[in-house]
């Protein structure tokens, strides 16, 4: 055999994953449809709309405002969220219903006279809110493609408000941690201002009125009607800027996903605003040519490759990245595969790359962690991944107690003052800049993986810029290391962002010989405790054609389905 020979057969069986035996399922197994997601209140909810017959799309709906209910940390009307999907006929795309800035935003906004950033004026209170997105997204979702009534697809969810939720244990950590921070925005007569226990049950019951008012007038109510006066009056009296015009202005945006393949596997995700779906398909496509599943699953030659591509692929993602509508991005240029090859042509095994080395994202910008994400197929065989937030935890912290929800804190991803750091030392990117209708960057990654033109997995999960190579590495686990769907989820995993330069690492995850064994290579290990690095939420379809759902240990999640 000649050496070109078999060079051709090296490469070709490296671009093939290993093939794994049949794996025992090790989470929740359904035959027809299955919601995974935060709480298993809006799961359950989910699933019960699909029981009554209806679609991926209105579980996706009822679903949202479940967790808008149950998961107030992070779930929300008061926000905004990306969802990608596939039709059972194989057809695919995204909705954008991220927040935008006002029209009265303006670049220089939280800056002094002096051109000094004021601390804390884009992260708390009225001043930090952009216009939600999330009721108009929910409804052009059901505009396009729900089939059941939306009053009776909104119906579980205000009867969960008025009924009430019980408070998981994790839960009242999350309200005992930002109880102060609530208080000194919302004052200490609101709702949870209360130092609720877990077992207590919460009623919103102000929550519900305004759902009941949405249920009966449709998105207008949210946007033009009571609701939005409501809303408008509160935030001006509490110093925001959004008006009933810029209520009334706000819509949902239909965009074309990312699409891309990885060894027989399609790929698709979200396209900007959110740098997700981009930063995923470069770090995808810069691995595709080793045999990574060969390596073995978190070994330390496994680690350095994936965290050379993450270092290129994060570089890139923080240089060139803005709202589309407003910065033209070089979408093909940056998946290019010469382009990903050059970028990867400094990578050696033997030793790490320093960031200071590698060109491009001299601009960063800050993005919270808090964030929520849910995935769901129905019995017709259609997909949805969607992850929404409100940016930090319980967002902006000012709650409205009138109408029953908190209000986002998203006007923080934008940049304060291009040029010079934020809060968090980041310089901030002058494409991230504020400008009236803008939409602020994202990393979230809703997911859906198809495999011989079959649905296979869908995928996603809140943690910030941790998000892309969460979702990464729970499609590797399954497809190159052949775990089932809950294993890779439950997997310990490990991040790295280009800056700061340093391989963070789920605690207890990784043995001291394996992170020595890094070091030795020039790695800087990050051995602090760390916030948890995503809470995945995934569904995998089964040979059998039944599913797996996998819910993140690391939060309440839960799957259901039947």
């Amino acid at each position: 055999m000649t050496r070109k020979l078999l060079l051709i057969l090296t490469l070709a069986a490296a671009c093939k994953p290993t093939q794994h035996p049949s794996v025992k399922p090790t989470g929740l197994v359904a035959n027809k449809t299955m919601v995974v997601s935060a709480r298993i209140e809006a799961s359950e909810i989910g699933v019960e709309i699909m029981r009554k017959g209806g679609n991926a799309f209105d579980a996706m709906a009822a679903t949202e405002l479940a967790l808008a209910v149950a998961y107030p940390y992070a779930g929300n009307i008061g926000g905004g969220g990306f969802m990608v999907y596939r039709t059972a006929d194989g057809k695919t795309g995204s909705l954008d219903y991220r927040e935008k800035a006002p029209m009265a935003a303006h670049e220089k906004m939280y800056q002094d006279a002096n051109g000094n950033v004021i601390q804390g004026r884009s992260i708390k209170g009225a001043t930090a809110s952009g216009i939600p997105g999330t009721i108009a997204g929910i409804f052009a979702v059901h505009e396009k493609f729900g089939s059941l009534p939306i009053g009776d697809i909104m119906e579980p969810a205000i009867r969960l408000a008025e009924h009430g939720v019980v408070v998981t244990e994790k839960q009242q950590a999350q309200m005992d941690k930002y109880r102060n921070a609530i208080v000194e925005v919302s004052g200490p007569n609101t709702l949870l201002a209360h130092p609720y226990k877990a077992g207590d049950t919460i009623r919103y019951l102000a929550f519900a009125k305004t759902l009941r008012r949405i249920q009966k007038n449709g998105r207008p109510e949210f946007y033009k009607g009571e609701t939005a006066q409501k809303l408008v009056e509160f935030l001006s009296k509490n110093g925001g800027i959004i008006t009933l015009d810029d209520l009334a202005g706000y819509e949902a945006k239909w965009r074309d996903p990312i699409v891309f393949d990885y060894k027989g596997l399609k790929v698709i995700s979200m396209a900007p605003p959110s740098s997700g779906g981009i930063c995923l398909a470069q770090i995808i496509k810069m691995i595709e040519p080793y045999d990574i599943s060969g390596m073995g699953h978190n070994s330390a030659k496994a680690i350095r490759l994936i965290t050379e591509a993450e270092r290129r692929a994060y570089a890139d993602r923080n240089h060139f990245l803005g709202d589309p509508d407003f910065v033209d991005i070089p979408v093909k240029k940056l998946l290019d595969s010469k382009y990903l090859k050059k970028r990867m042509g400094t990578f050696s095994f033997e030793k790490a790359t320093p960031s200071a080395t590698v060109s491009h994202g001299s601009l960063q910008f800050p993005e919270s962690m808090e964030t929520t994400h849910y995935s769901i197929v129905d019995q017709f065989g259609n997909a949805v991944s969607a992850t929404t937030t409100i940016n930090d935890a319980f967002g902006s912290k000012l709650y409205c107690d009138e109408l029953g929800f908190f209000l986002n804190n998203e006007m923080d991803d934008f940049s304060a003052k291009p040029g010079t750091p934020n809060m968090f030392g980041l310089i901030g990117a002058k494409a991230n800049s504020i400008a009236p209708g803008k939409r602020m960057l994202s990393s979230m990654t809703p997911t859906i993986v198809e495999k011989n033109g079959e649905l296979f997995m869908v995928v996603g999960t809140p943690g910030g810029s941790t998000i892309i190579t969460s979702v990464l590495q729970t499609i590797l686990n399954v497809y190159e290391f052949g775990m089932s769907m809950q294993d890779a989820v439950n997997a310990a995993r490990f991040h790295h962002q280009w800056l700061p330069d340093e391989v963070v690492f789920d605690p207890n995850g990784f043995s001291p010989e394996l992170l020595d064994e890094l070091r030795k290579k020039g790695y800087k290990i990050n051995e602090k405790t760390t916030p948890v690095i995503g809470k995945v939420d995934a569904i995998l379809i089964l040979p059998d054609g039944k599913m797996e759902g996998g819910a993140d240990h690391r939060g309440d999640d839960k799957a259901a389905g039947f």
